[in-house]
């Protein structure tokens, strides 16, 4: 099975999500979250916090990522791994391919014209406010 994650990062506020403007296919010209390939042999945490390093310059040190939620396509037998995590300090983006920019959480992440993911990157926002006291508990 193939299995990927893909990362939301929060700005300190809780008021802006770290997107990337996809360089190739699939959703090549739209807004994605960051993430990437879970590695043969690699925990699923670790490589979510490795992705989110080379694409973007943070570390674990910026920020404490957790397990949000998992999708499973079962025709392409593929699991899509969400983590989410909000920032402890300001920090200096590293792009890696896709250009990095900050989207308003109050954007239409519903706009398929827009981002990519079928409205999928909107129902995770939503299950975020839902669980937010959970998912930032204890964090910065």
């Amino acid at each position: 099975m193939m299995k990927m994650n893909v990362i939301m990062v929060y700005d300190a506020n809780e008021e802006n999500l770290l997107m990337c403007k996809r360089a190739k296919n699939p959703y090549k010209g739209l807004y994605n979250l960051v993430g990437g390939k879970v590695e043969e042999n690699e925990d699923d945490l670790t490589s979510a916090y490795r992705e989110l390093f080379e694409e973007t310059g943070i570390s674990n040190n910026d920020i404490s990522l957790r397990h949000l939620m998992t999708f499973y396509y079962a025709l392409s037998n593929a699991e899509l791994l969400v983590y989410v995590g909000k920032l402890t300090k300001d920090v200096t983006l590293v792009e890696e391919v896709n250009k990095l920019l900050w989207m308003d959480v109050k954007s239409n992440f519903y706009n398929q014209k827009m981002f990519s993911g079928e409205g999928n990157i909107a129902h995770m926002l939503e299950q975020v406010k839902i669980h937010r006291d959970i998912i930032f508990a204890d964090k910065a």
